[in-house]
């Protein structure tokens, strides 16, 4: 796995990114993305449920959250990035869905949130760029309740050798321009799930060839 963008740099690409970024994920992934993050929140959240958005972005996952889990849920969008969080806080108040999100800005491997502390955590490619994407989604897994659903979306690698080839090809060039690649690599965090406990109910692979998308969703036990 390529190594990740330090702390501070990656902070600084997303916010210099946050204006533009809906339009260049979306760009890049042929609007796969927004797939991806339909499919997390029908899978794994319900109305009244108070849901964790880890690495919230622009809001695209959390405001698809909110309207799903009614005026009686909750959704709090955390992220590393003060300036995407200011544009998901713009979104919020055009969609009038302001009285049901929260926006907190910090390091998703060390999140200030209580032990199952939430119904639902959902987290749509903020994984890819952590330093330590298994231990990211132990510590979303930590804060979702027992009994509770968790859904994720991250990069991974193209199963097809030849593809994989190629897409290693086009990376070792792109990846020297963070503003292009946002610092987002293909990780593999379902294995570190399991061995904590998790249930897998969904799994499914989507997006374009050279950069697909693992979608899943997992039930924390009773």
């Amino acid at each position: 796995m390529r190594k990740a963008l330090e702390r501070s740099t990656l902070q600084k690409v997303y916010d210099r990114t946050a204006g533009r970024y809906d339009r260049q994920h979306a760009f890049f992934t042929l609007s796969s993305d927004a797939r991806g993050r339909r499919m997390v929140v029908e899978h794994a959240v319900d109305e009244g449920d108070k849901v964790l958005d880890a690495g919230a972005g622009t809001g695209g996952t959390a405001l698809l959250a909110a309207r799903l889990a009614g005026k009686h849920g909750k959704v709090v969008c955390y992220d590393l990035s003060q300036g995407m969080l200011e544009v998901a806080e713009a979104k919020a108040r055009e969609a009038g869905l302001s009285g049901r999100m929260e926006f907190m800005a910090g390091d998703m491997l060390k999140m200030p949130f209580l032990t199952g502390s939430f119904d639902a955590v959902v987290s749509t490619y903020s994984l890819c760029p952590l330093y330590d994407p298994a231990e990211g989604a132990r510590e979303l897994y930590r804060v979702l309740r027992p009994g509770g659903l968790m859904g994720v979306a991250h990069s991974a690698e193209p199963r097809n050798m030849l593809v994989r080839l190629c897409a290693h090809m086009v990376e070792s060039v792109a990846w020297h321009i963070p503003a292009l690649t946002l610092g987002c690599r293909p990780v593999s965090v379902l294995p570190a799930l399991k061995e904590a406990g998790a249930e897998v109910l969904f799994e499914d692979s989507i997006g374009v060839p050279l950069w697909p998308f693992d979608v899943f969703v997992v039930k924390k036990p009773s």
